[in-house]
């Protein structure tokens, strides 16, 4: 590396850095003037707070640091043009696609910081900033659904006319298997309950169907422990439980609600894939940066740093919206997350090849 690509990289890391605090700082500043009447009706103390806003800022961070890095490379660009160090560089016949070099570089090492601490060291705090929002933030969850069906397997379906998630009891509970369009086998209890030390479920009043070719073998009782399926944290909170996973337990936990069956995987299959693509985001924004702001402009680099804040706005938007659509399952969860990366690679190509150096 050249001494200009070193003097570039650190601009650019350092503008970086220095973007992440300034706009995480303002957001928890935002953050705590919006929650301060929750903190003081749960008395939590100032080192409660302190322990929140602490997992609370590699969240924020990590979350804008697509945008952040585009912003950084706007300005870092459009200063060095404005500066005529721009024309200086590529007046001494470095190309412009040389002058992209120690961008790239930067873009790969945010991004690879990106990638780790989004696949495995920032859903760890995740956990502890989710756990806080739903006992101090949050009302107390109650699973109130009555009439309760899930898809457990693709042979096997549950049934419970109510669940109380406080004492982890579920009242008139069914497990059916079938075959095919065929029941082979039904357990029935009239109230389901969680043994937290052996953890198992306890069944009482039960009843176990086998249906045979010849008959019906049933077997009953008042009282049994058995192994199932469910375990109590299906009748959980799950808000932004997506949040608090590696992309290894993401990875998991669609592997087992596929084999269940169940309804609302789009939601963690979209966030497995936003964790893989984030990285591709950086990087091309990092090249749309450079190309929006390398040209000199006699009005200063105002333009250039506002325009860079519109594009990024765009992006916020256009990425918003495609994740909610493939959410809902309108839009193929993979379609979802690359739509706007390829959009903006496009739009990338064509401000390089046609706009003026």
């Amino acid at each position: 590396m050249r001494i200009i690509d070193w003097y570039i990289l650190k601009k650019v890391l350092s503008t970086f850095v220095f973007v992440v605090m300034i706009v995480v700082a303002v957001v928890v500043v935002i953050d705590l003037t919006e929650k301060l009447d929750s903190f003081a009706r749960h008395n939590l103390n100032s080192g409660q707070i302190t322990y929140y806003y602490l997992n609370y800022a590699p969240f924020i961070a990590s979350l804008i640091t697509p945008i952040t890095t585009f912003i950084a490379v706007v300005f870092v660009t459009a200063k060095l043009a404005n500066h005529t160090e721009i024309i200086a560089i590529l007046s001494s016949g470095v190309s412009f696609k040389r002058l992209l070099v120690p961008y790239l570089i930067a873009a790969l090492v945010i991004a690879s910081g990106s990638f780790v601490m989004n696949g495995w060291l920032i859903p760890k705090s995740n956990k502890n900033r989710i756990t806080f929002e739903v006992e101090n933030l949050k009302k107390q969850y109650y699973f109130d659904e009555r009439n309760f069906h899930i898809q457990v397997s693709p042979q096997e379906y549950l049934y419970m006319e109510s669940y109380n998630n406080q004492v982890n009891i579920g009242t008139r509970f069914t497990l059916e298997r079938f075959e095919g369009t065929k029941l082979v086998e039904k357990l029935y209890a009239r109230q389901i309950q969680w043994d937290e030390e052996s953890e198992k479920w306890k069944l009482v009043n039960w009843q176990h169907r086998y249906i045979k070719e010849w008959g019906e073998e049933v077997t009953y009782g008042d009282e049994t422990d058995t192994t199932l399926i469910i375990h109590p944290r299906e009748f959980e909170n799950n808000y932004r439980l997506y949040d608090g996973m590696t992309i290894p337990e993401l990875g998991r936990y669609i592997e087992e609600l596929e084999a269940r069956g169940a309804e609302g995987k789009e939601t963690y299959v979209v966030e497995r894939y936003v964790r893989f693509t984030a990285p591709f985001a950086i990087i091309v924004l990092t090249f749309l940066g450079v190309i929006v702001s390398a040209r000199k402009s006699r009005g200063g680099a105002g333009f250039q740093i506002a325009l860079g804040f519109i594009l990024s706005f765009i992006f916020i938007i256009f990425f918003v919206l495609s994740k909610s659509i493939a959410e809902n399952g309108s839009l193929p969860p993979l379609l979802g997350v690359w739509m706007p990366i390829i959009v903006f690679t496009i739009v990338a190509g064509i401000m390089y090849r046609t706009v003026p150096r």
